[in-house]
């Protein structure tokens, strides 16, 4: 009788094992592959705007409640200067930064900095350019536009087991210059085609222009030559274009027009969900534009 149930036990080992092992692996992978990562553009106002009750003064512990509330996995900053950069990096714990100043590539000027929780990525390559006729050349500018513009990015790699990488780039474009807004985003889409074969590709920023500008078709239409085009994050998830949906809030709550900050990705991300968001206290604004907010899944 013992023999007979030691043989029943051995022969079904290697079948119990098999079939842990398989369950194991597929759990595995459906963590991984069901794993959202939570985007954030925010456009927090330059810092030295003589803006009276609005003045970074008044409103930085704002700033910092309305990202640590989100909880971001990944932050792209416009208008930061190297205080506010200093003040970000010292209260948002468990984050990396990644940022120079746009008119020298140091410290000189606005940065268009990138944060990413470290619990969740690992640095594994970081740069700049310029939007410019010459990006290689910190503070360059060309065409008409009335400012120094850049874009600033990072490899990282997931710290799961899938080990997945992916570029996340963000930027700021003029909000003077026609010319200026549609070569930067020809510039950005010819060099997210050359790494999108190898790297998904993440870009936030604030573009100064809606989707219905000529810039907007440079980076996701089709029928563009630049080749594969980025996808809208926010339009995927609310595909009919509305009346109140602008990103600039001018510091009272204005919802009424078209958005201007944007979460833009790669066809390797699936779109989750996408938001405006409207964060304030007691009427008071966190920046003079609503962060806005993407929850993206790699394919």
């Amino acid at each position: 009788m013992m023999t007979s149930l030691l043989k029943k036990r051995s022969m079904a080992e290697p079948a119990l094992w098999a079939w842990f092992l398989l369950t194991a692996t597929f759990a595995l992978h459906a963590a991984d592959r069901q794993a959202p990562v939570k985007v954030m553009s925010f456009n927090i106002r330059y810092g030295a705007a003589n803006d009276g009750e609005n003045s970074w003064k008044h409103r930085d512990y704002l700033v910092l409640e309305t990202v640590q509330n989100a909880r971001p996995d990944l932050i792209g900053y416009q208008e930061v200067l190297k205080f506010q950069a200093e003040f970000l990096q010292k209260n948002l714990k468990g984050y990396g930064f990644h940022g120079v100043g746009r008119d020298d590539g140091q410290e000189k000027g606005e940065y268009v900095p990138l944060m990413w929780r470290q619990e969740r990525f690992e640095l594994l390559d970081s740069g700049h350019f310029w939007l410019s006729e010459t990006p290689e050349i910190p503070g360059s500018v060309s065409w008409d536009s009335s400012l120094t513009r850049m874009l600033s990015w990072v490899l990282l790699k997931e710290t799961s087991p899938s080990g997945r990488e992916f570029i996340f780039a963000n930027t700021h474009f003029d909000h003077r210059g026609t010319q200026a807004r549609l070569e930067s985003a020809k510039l950005i889409r010819k060099r997210a085609n050359t790494i999108m074969d190898q790297y998904p590709v993440i870009l936030t920023g604030d573009f100064n222009t809606t989707e219905e500008g000529d810039p907007y078709a440079a980076l996701c239409k089709k029928t563009q030559p630049q080749g594969t085009p980025l996808i809208d994050a926010y339009r995927v998830i609310h595909p009919a274009p509305m009346d109140d949906e602008a990103s600039f809030s001018r510091w009272v709550g204005h919802r009424a027009g078209k958005r201007i900050d944007w979460i833009l990705h790669s066809n390797d991300f699936v779109t989750l969900h996408a938001n405006i968001n409207y964060t304030q206290e007691r009427g008071r604004y966190p920046s003079d534009h609503y962060p806005v907010e993407a929850t993206l899944r790699l394919k």
